[in-house]
């Protein structure tokens, strides 16, 4: 509204219109409980694609059909920020009266507060009203150790943001903008650095939205849990933007008959729910080749842990600490792959970026054997240690959790992390009004 004053009556249409379909669904039975389910779903995903898919449809028919010439107008609208969460936020409530997991909402205002909650308004946790809805009609009392975490969590979100991801994007944008200018280890390296820029940029936003909802009392769900430790492509998806992940399982995948079918069909129903993801993400070819891309792994994935259990080396694997680090450097540099796409600004610029990779390894090995140089950046240094100290955190956090390690430990070692993190921000933060990655979805 701040932007575009009329925008306010998109989300007045949404609001009242989920509002009295969980009411009137709540007291229907048969094919009008169903029929109201989906006039409430057409609302939300009609609005969703007018906004955010409709120039995408109409440039590709155009492209397609019209030649030189357009044949469908294009609309000059922006994208209201928020919108895809707002929308997938709003869904879930209806869905889940509709299944009977949760009672309508009676209080408009308690309501509209539950689809436009600020912290997570705009990229998430995408909640659902089992968690959240519920507590907005508990009443808050200031409390110390709530308000304390809350910051801890903003301040270390506020990290990752302006002094890991904001630095690592004075790396990866020069690049990616223009990669046909750059050499084969810069786009490997500017690849490798985006894949903790995004991490670093979304959950930190995450990490802030959840600590300021902490600090009035409220708890947000975990929407990330290290996911560049994961030994699988299944389980990156565990570990990354669960709150999204979850909501396509359980209101997608589950609906399609997730694995209750043969197959092929099962095939079909994980290629679709990634194809959708992807799309969700951004109305560009460059996202749905990254959804059908991660959609292939996780596939390709389910084949050969079968393989593996059929003959009978899963559990010796298991056991493995090489396997598990060969399992966590195979998935890393999958998802790095799969995020070229993602980041790319077309699909030309996606394929040219890979077919650069192989030379980039090339030069790199040449360079650790003393053969050859390699260029190295005044940047690159930096930017690895910020890396390395992320993921040092990251292994600290898979036995301990660190806020509580910090809380309990002697006041002159709290305060010294306090501080040591408050003049990282200040003297190594980014401060150049860089938005959040996650704000254009």
């Amino acid at each position: 509204m701040a932007f575009i004053p009329i925008y306010i009556l998109v989300l007045f249409f949404t609001i009242i219109i989920d509002y009295i379909a969980g009411r009137v669904i709540e007291g229907a039975e048969g094919k009008k409980r169903k029929l109201l389910l989906i006039m409430s779903l057409v609302s939300n995903i009609g609005v969703l694609a007018v906004f955010k898919y409709y120039n995408f449809f109409i440039g590709n028919i155009n492209d397609l059909f019209g030649g030189s010439e357009a044949l469908l107008p294009l609309l000059n609208i922006a994208l209201p920020i928020g919108l895809s969460f707002h929308t997938f936020q709003a869904m879930s409530y209806t869905i889940e009266v509709y299944r009977g997991n949760y009672k309508a909402e009676r209080h408009l205002g308690i309501y509209a507060l539950y689809v436009m909650f600020y912290p997570q308004l705009v990229a998430g946790p995408i909640e659902r009203p089992q968690g959240l809805l519920k507590q907005l009609h508990e009443k808050k009392y200031f409390e110390y150790d709530n308000v304390t975490t809350g910051l801890k969590l903003m301040m270390w979100g506020l990290f990752k943001k302006v002094v890991i991801a904001d630095r690592l994007a004075l790396i990866v944008d020069p690049v990616y903008q223009h990669p046909q200018a750059h050499s084969a280890v810069d786009l490997l390296v500017a690849t490798f650095f985006f894949a903790f820029q995004i991490f670093c940029d979304f959950s930190g936003y995450t990490d802030i939205a959840i600590g300021a909802a902490r600090v009035m009392g409220f708890k947000l769900m975990k929407n990330f849990n290290r996911p560049y430790h994961a030994q699988s492509i299944a389980d990156f998806w565990s570990r990354w933007h669960i709150s999204l992940s979850t909501w396509f399982r359980d209101y997608v995948y589950i609906s399609l008959g997730g694995n209750r079918v043969s197959i092929p069909r099962w095939y079909f129903n994980i290629m679709l729910v990634f194809l959708i993801s992807g799309f969700w993400h951004g109305a560009n070819w460059t996202f749905i080749a990254w959804g059908a891309l991660h959609g292939i792994y996780y596939l390709s994935g389910a084949v050969i842990q079968k393989t593996r259990k059929a003959i009978g080396r899963e559990a010796n694997n298991k056991a493995s600490l090489l396997r598990k680090g060969i399992n966590i450097f195979v998935t890393f540099w999958l998802v790095t792959i799969a995020w070229v796409f993602f980041r790319a600004n077309n699909v030309n610029d996606a394929f040219f970026i890979l077919k650069q990779f192989p030379a980039a390894v090339h030069n790199v090995y040449s360079w650790v054997i003393g053969v050859d140089g390699i260029m190295i950046h005044k940047e690159w240094p930096a930017a690895f240690i910020a890396v390395a100290f992320l993921e040092l955190v990251h292994v600290v956090q898979a036995k301990w959790n660190v806020l509580t390690l910090i809380s309990r430990s002697p006041v002159y070692v709290r305060w010294a992390t306090y501080y040591m993190l408050l003049l990282a921000l200040v003297f190594f933060g980014v401060w150049d009004h860089r938005q959040f990655i996650y704000f254009q979805f």
